[in-house]
């Protein structure tokens, strides 16, 4: 009889462990699955690099996103929108959002947006004081 209970308790062992496990592994694939990819939004054999004034920052979560004024060649100004990394990471890379405060001079290196229009991807940005950060994990960086 204890031979019998042994297994029982053995079996039973073994499946909450493998019910654990997979609760594990659901709870850390759920986040992936609801992130999207870059592929699917922007175009990385399409680059730019753009110079601008920052007329907005925000520091929203899953991506922050930056709005600049770029000035054409015609004299005419366009007002482009890129997605940054989250907040977190921002921070963790030693930007904060005052440095991204309206009328900021940037440096904006990235990939436009596959909808087209003055959007897109922010892969770096360099400030007015010469720092430059890393602001996405885009799979390369524009020009390579």
């Amino acid at each position: 009889m204890s031979h019998q209970l042994s297994k029982r308790r053995a079996r039973g062992a073994r499946q909450l462990a493998l019910a654990v496990a997979g609760l594990v592994l659901t709870a850390v694939a759920v986040p992936a699955l609801a992130h999207h990819a870059f592929a699917a939004e922007y175009d990385g054999d399409k680059s730019f690099d753009l110079n601008g004034v920052v007329t907005k920052a925000r520091w929203v979560n899953p991506h922050s996103w930056l709005y600049f004024d770029v000035k054409n060649a015609d004299g005419s100004v366009t007002n482009w929108g890129v997605e940054l990394a989250a907040p977190n990471a921002l921070a963790s890379k030693g930007i904060a959002k005052t440095d991204l405060s309206a009328g900021a001079p940037v440096h904006v290196k990235g990939f436009l947006s596959k909808a087209g229009g003055p959007w897109g991807y922010a892969a770096s940005i360099t400030l007015s004081d010469g720092r430059s950060f890393q602001t996405g994990g885009a799979p390369n960086q524009p020009g390579n």
